[in-house]
């Protein structure tokens, strides 16, 4: 059996949505990973979140192409966690569960209180925007 396919196995019995080629260290080399997650990515298997965050992807319904298994709403703050970033509850996001606002959070804005994170995650256009409070 070879890298590709052990890792294609680990991914489909893990739980985790969100991987980093770190995760997959003991199958092989660096490179290897690297490039045992980029065939995956080319038969489907995991889509590209950003730089070294893979997730687990499903066929679109509509074009038959890979998308993630959950929306970047679920996986982006779990790839930041991954990357070791405390995550706390957006301004708007806790306006509106005290009470205090009656508009409802829209877009994908992720509070990383006073770290620095110039990473990209996203998705088809779609990224996560970060707030510092």
């Amino acid at each position: 059996m070879n890298i590709t396919d052990r890792i294609r196995r680990s991914i489909r019995s893990r739980a985790e949505l969100v991987f980093r080629p770190a995760d997959f260290l003991p199958f092989g080399s660096e490179a290897s990973v690297k490039r045992a997650l980029k065939e995956l990515m080319d038969i489907g298997v995991l889509v590209r979140l950003g730089v070294g965050i893979y997730a687990k992807a499903k066929p679109s319904v509509i074009s038959g192409k890979p998308i993630p298994i959950q929306p970047l709403e679920v996986l982006g703050p779990q790839a930041l966690t991954k990357l070791g970033i405390r995550l706390k509850e957006s301004f708007q996001t806790a306006e509106y569960n005290s009470g205090r606002s009656t508009q409802v959070p829209t877009g994908i804005v992720v509070n990383i209180g006073k770290q620095r994170v110039s990473r990209k995650i996203g998705f088809n256009g779609k990224f996560l925007k970060y707030e510092h409070a």
